[in-house]
């Protein structure tokens, strides 16, 4: 897919992206220069910086040397199973300078995109239970309206077994903090522009801290859990038995549970999942939870102890606030001067904000 869009793979670990005939491959690289100007002072385009892949010049290959690559930061390449999203942002994707054929030709594409304000370009998502992955292409994203675009962007978090609501809530804060830079900026406006999202879909448990989640994540588990060797039954998927002295939850999986573990033991060889323990250990200032990959609220429902809201699983320490996904902003051929905010990419973000914020809640 990437080689399609003219993206080759460099060894080095960045990417390279051949130049598009003028008038918009010397944009692309204007921009790019401009942002990353060693001199450059203005604390909005640092900023930028932050929601770009990394910029590293432009490159040729010693045989073409009037084929011209921008060098960038390959953003899926600290991923071991990168599931890989592009979203279009922006009511319009013809800028302001398209001739009439041209916004023609943009508008019958995908003629709901002043609706909706974002369109899905293509996806490629790992499944951990076929170890392979599913890939969409730009006529996915085409074929949604605004009754389905909901499950048509929550199959991007749907690792065939479970919804990721870890990604999700990670890839909302990050399209957040990019719709705080719009919000206060009216240099730049952005035509034909994308959000490239990357989380990564394999199989790997971790322990994680909860005192390092986020305050408003943070649950402590309810003392009276804990007392004596009751036996608790939640929607005959996990029951809760013997808590032991020292406050330890053992989780064991019912039924229904353990044939999906089953099938995980074969992406996740290396711990044995057909048997899940879900440790609760209670000590005061080292809350510390072993969890299995997928279970997720889906799997933890309705009166499974509320007061665990939140299951995490697969994060490693470096990433663990956000879930490992990054959300670059890619795509500048169509990025113009202005002296206003870029209402279009605006109403897409909030659009996608609240998109993704219905596929969390549901």
């Amino acid at each position: 897919n990437a080689s399609l869009l003219g993206i080759l793979q460099h060894p080095d670990g960045t990417v390279l992206k051949q130049l598009q005939p003028p008038p918009r491959g010397p944009r692309e690289q204007e921009f790019y220069n401009k942002v990353y100007d060693s001199d450059c002072c203005d604390s909005i385009l640092l900023e930028l910086r932050e929601y770009l892949p990394k910029y590293f010049g432009v490159w040729s290959p010693p045989t073409a040397p009037n084929d011209t690559y921008l060098k960038l930061e390959d953003v899926t390449r600290k991923f071991n199973k990168p599931c890989i999203m592009d979203v279009k942002i922006g009511q319009k994707s013809y800028d302001p300078y398209a001739s009439a054929e041209k916004i023609q030709q943009q508008v019958s594409k995908y003629p709901l995109m002043e609706e909706i304000g974002f369109l899905v370009l293509g996806m490629r998502v790992y499944h951990v239970s076929s170890d392979s992955y599913e890939t969409q292409n730009q006529h996915y994203g085409r074929s949604l309206t605004k009754e389905t675009v909901k499950d048509g962007i929550s199959k991007f978090f749907h690792s065939g077994y479970c919804l990721r609501k870890d990604v999700v809530a990670a890839s909302i804060q990050k399209v957040e903090k990019i719709l705080e830079w719009f919000e206060g900026q009216t240099q730049l406006n952005f035509y034909a522009s994308s959000l490239l999202f990357v989380y990564e879909g394999s199989c790997q448990a971790t322990t994680m801290r909860l005192s390092d989640v986020t305050l408003a994540e943070k649950r402590r588990v309810p003392k009276g859990l804990l007392s004596g060797g009751d036996v608790l039954e939640y929607n005959n998927n996990i029951h809760v038995i013997n808590s032991t002295e020292n406050g330890k939850i053992e989780a064991s999986v019912s039924k229904g549970l353990s044939k999906f573990y089953a099938l995980q033991k074969k992406a996740c060889s290396k711990r044995h999942h057909s048997q899940l323990s879900l440790k609760v250990e209670n000590s005061e200032q080292d809350n510390v939870w072993k969890t299995s990959t997928c279970i997720t609220q889906e799997h933890l429902n309705g009166n499974v102890l509320p007061q665990l809201e939140k299951v995490f699983y697969h994060m490693p320490a470096e990433t663990k606030e956000s879930a490992n996904v990054e959300v670059r902003m890619i795509d500048f051929a169509h990025v113009f001067p202005s002296n206003t905010r870029d209402e279009g990419y605006i109403y897409g973000l909030k659009n996608l904000i609240t998109v993704l914020q219905n596929i969390l809640d549901n």
